[in-house]
């Protein structure tokens, strides 16, 4: 069990790896080149980045996620695309569905990636309304990126590489963790906790898809398949299954704990209104 528990914890962090690195050589190049033009490219999307953002969370990587907290930790994307991206992301649900072969698998492929996409585009769209005057794009705040270390006198391939092994180490420790917790659980009590028909299953769904780790989208989605879960219920989990995002997020935008804390919040009621109003019309 430890040996498998620590190899796919290895597996997962070593699948955002190329997302880190690239996103950290962007910011790291933004910072030294670019920055003005690249900000004032993204001020273009404003209030609309919830639909780009939405679009590229919907591709099935979960590195995606680590790319948006990284990018809104700058202030180069709007926290209305960041929740975006968060819903979206569908990290290993997607394939664990195309595995069944048949054509209804992928008819709920195209199902379960187009509501995920309304849904983040919606909510991303009304998180931008309310909040865009206050996390309005401005010049990138890559201090709180590079807090720590001694970028300005290294190259941009140096700094990135010291920030994508800080960061691979930190989601390999916590991957580990929450590993053996699943093997300690187990899915028999998961599927006990999650009550089959009660109305309060997107409650509870919701809060299994927070688990950081691409396990808690497989089990969700061998629960529904096994009809312990309901589509509404199904959603509500996928939608707070932003991956190691949300974890990256609270490391590199740590000075902003009450924000990390409300976008938790905002996914967390955007999954559950979501999963609740699509079990109404839809059994």
């Amino acid at each position: 069990m430890i040996l498998d528990v620590l190899s796919d914890a290895f597996l997962d962090s070593v699948k955002a790896l190329p997302f880190l690195f690239l996103v950290y050589l962007l910011i790291e190049f933004c910072e030294k080149q670019t920055s003005h033009k690249l900000v004032n490219a993204l001020q273009k999307f404003g209030r609309f980045g919830s639909i780009a953002g939405a679009l590229i969370g919907c591709i099935p990587q979960c590195g995606f996620s680590v790319m948006a907290s990284n990018l809104y930790s700058g202030r180069l994307i709007t926290m209305g695309t960041l929740v975006a991206v968060f819903l979206s992301v569908s990290d290993e649900a997607i394939p664990v569905i195309v595995s069944a072969g048949s054509a209804e698998s992928t008819k709920l492929v195209l199902q379960v990636i187009i509501t995920k996409v309304i849904i983040a585009v919606i909510v991303g769209f009304i998180v931008d309304m309310i909040f865009y005057k206050k996390n309005q794009l401005k010049e990138p705040e890559f201090e709180e990126i590079c807090e720590g270390c001694d970028c300005k006198h290294h190259g941009i391939v140096h700094s990135a590489l010291i920030h994508t092994v800080s960061i691979f180490i930190f989601l390999f420790a916590v991957s580990v963790i929450l590993g053996f917790a699943m093997e300690l659980i187990g899915e028999n009590l998961i599927s006990k906790i999650l009550l089959a028909d009660n109305i309060f299953q997107p409650f509870v769904a919701a809060i299994v898809g927070f688990i950081p780790n691409c396990a808690a989208s497989v089990v969700l989605m061998q629960l529904y398949f096994e009809g312990v879960l309901s589509y509404g219920s199904l959603i509500a989990g996928l939608c707070t299954g932003s991956g190691v995002g949300l974890l990256v997020l609270c490391k590199i935008n740590h000075h902003n704990k009450k924000e990390n804390l409300l976008i938790a919040g905002i996914l967390y009621a955007a999954a559950v209104i979501a999963g609740m109003v699509i079990s109404i019309f839809i059994h």
